[in-house]
């Protein structure tokens, strides 16, 4: 059997979070009724002239300088021009052979935990088109024009990935630069983030590329990967049985895991481009961009390396921490409030609080737990006033409303037992009533020590300190 080596480049849109669209003064917010946000530019009526959002090209520079690439001095708007009925102008505003982000790389981590620069060809704006509807209208489309006009900045990878799970690295990996930026709020739910990803195979060691597929309108994480690794094995079988790969656009179906054909694949010459007769090109200073460079927050990969030298955290926590900006702002909020510990926070930020979150589907700035709250509940697991285990029982009825950590652990008499007399006591009556497993233990079956240990948690109601059962009991039980 012949080896096939896949070859995969993404282009990536990602909606900019402008308050206004990229050419008109019209809302961007999602979920307004159909056509409530489409002015007459976006309409295209006649008359209209389009006029560029500064924050929106401030937001692609921004992009453009976190991805070490050239932000370019002067760029040019073009029409793209197709017939689509969302589309009421007839063409699409986008950038073409001058765009305004060219020739820059992100490092992506792989799972054999070595790492790989993944180019970036280009990063242009452009204006989205509107959203066809084909529910509810009893054989007909509907057509809602509120997101005409929507800004985008569309990422070009280079053809450097080899398989589905680096492309999921790689889109994550934009995905959670976007969001760090603030230029994107990366919902892939409401159409904020999507892909297109272009595949094909090729026997391994040619260099020569093969024909590529195009599978649109990728919105997850789990599609994205699905659909390349589906498209992989049709291109590699459609070789095997003597057939040619054509040039196409796909669209992928979730339901039935495969990509279909939707429309042979347009060359650049079939949507006729020329520059923009109503915009001129853009030109970005100097100073423009020192700008932009000053407004980039910490990236990143800065960031996970400034936890592992600075907190001592592994590497696989630091990049679990780090994976939000939110979540790492809440990380080390709950650090400062607690004066360290960072293992023991980034231990609770990780796990229980991550935990209610996806539970209850909430975003880390929805917490109804604050990294104040959390850590004054750390600060009674490190003073022994409660343990772990308790801890967790108060931190559910924190995460439910009923108040700091200390009014929980008052309310519900939660505090640890750690006077020896007491714990002394409670352990002499847990030996007293079971003779049996006593008689077992001394004779040499170590492992009932558990037993014994459970059955003191239990008759303290899980108050007593664990450190000192243990201890205390290993004593008693020697005799």
């Amino acid at each position: 059997m012949m080896e096939w080596e896949s070859v995969i480049g993404l282009e990536i849109h990602a909606q900019l979070a402008t308050k206004s669209k990229i050419f008109s003064g019209a809302a961007t917010a999602y979920g307004a009724a159909p056509n409530t946000q489409a002015c007459a530019i976006d309409l295209g009526l006649p008359g209209v002239l389009p006029v560029l959002n500064t924050d929106a090209v401030r937001m692609a520079a921004m992009f453009g300088l976190a991805v070490e690439a050239t932000v370019a001095e002067r760029s040019v708007f073009a029409r793209k021009n197709y017939f689509y009925p969302d589309l009421p102008k007839g063409y699409q505003i986008s950038q073409y052979e001058l765009p305004v982000v060219h020739q820059g790389h992100l490092i992506i981590d792989l799972d054999d935990g070595t790492t790989k620069t993944i180019g970036i060809t280009r990063a242009h704006l452009e204006e989205d088109a509107g959203k066809s509807l084909h529910e509810d209208f009893s054989g007909m489309t509907g057509i809602d024009l509120n997101r005409a006009g929507t800004p985008l900045l569309e990422i070009v990878s280079e053809p450097d990935l080899r398989s589905a799970k680096e492309a999921v690295a790689y889109m994550k990996k934009i995905h959670t630069l976007v969001r760090y930026l603030g230029i994107c709020d990366g919902n892939m739910q409401e159409g904020s983030f999507r892909c297109d990803a272009n595949v094909s195979v090729r026997p391994k060691g040619q260099e020569r590329f093969g024909t590529r597929a195009e599978i649109k309108n990728l919105n997850s994480f789990r599609f994205v990967e699905r659909a390349i690794e589906y498209e992989i094995e049709r291109q590699i079988h459609l070789l095997e049985d003597g057939g040619t790969v054509v040039q196409e656009t796909r669209l992928y179906d979730p339901d039935q895991g495969e990509t279909r054909s939707m429309r042979s694949k347009e060359e650049a010459n079939d949507y006729r481009y020329f520059p923009d007769p109503d915009l001129l090109p853009l030109s970005i200073d100097t100073a423009f961009i020192e700008a932009a460079r000053q407004a980039l927050p910490e990236l990143p990969d800065a960031k996970r390396e400034r936890f592992m030298g600075e907190y001592q955290l592994s590497a696989y926590d630091a990049a679990l921490l780090t994976v939000s900006r939110d979540l790492a702002d809440y990380f080390e909020a709950t650090v400062a409030a607690l004066g360290g510990e960072a293992k023991l926070c980034a231990n609770w930020v990780m796990g229980d609080l991550s935990g209610f979150l996806n539970k209850e589907s909430k975003d880390i700035g929805d917490s109804p737990v604050d990294p104040s709250q959390l850590a004054g509940l750390l600060r009674r697991i490190q003073d022994q006033t409660i343990s772990g285990k308790i801890a967790k029982e108060v931190f559910e009825a924190m995460w439910q409303g009923a108040g700091d950590a200390d009014a929980v652990i008052d309310q519900r008499g939660l505090r640890q037992i750690t006077d020896s007399s007491a714990i002394e006591q409670i352990i002499d009556t847990v030996i007293e009533t079971n003779p049996n497993q006593l008689a077992q233990y001394r004779s040499g079956k170590d492992k009932l020590f558990g037993f014994f240990v459970g059955q003191v948690m239990k008759a303290s109601k899980g108050k007593a300190n664990p450190q000192q059962v243990n201890e205390l009991l290993l004593k008693k039980l020697a005799g």
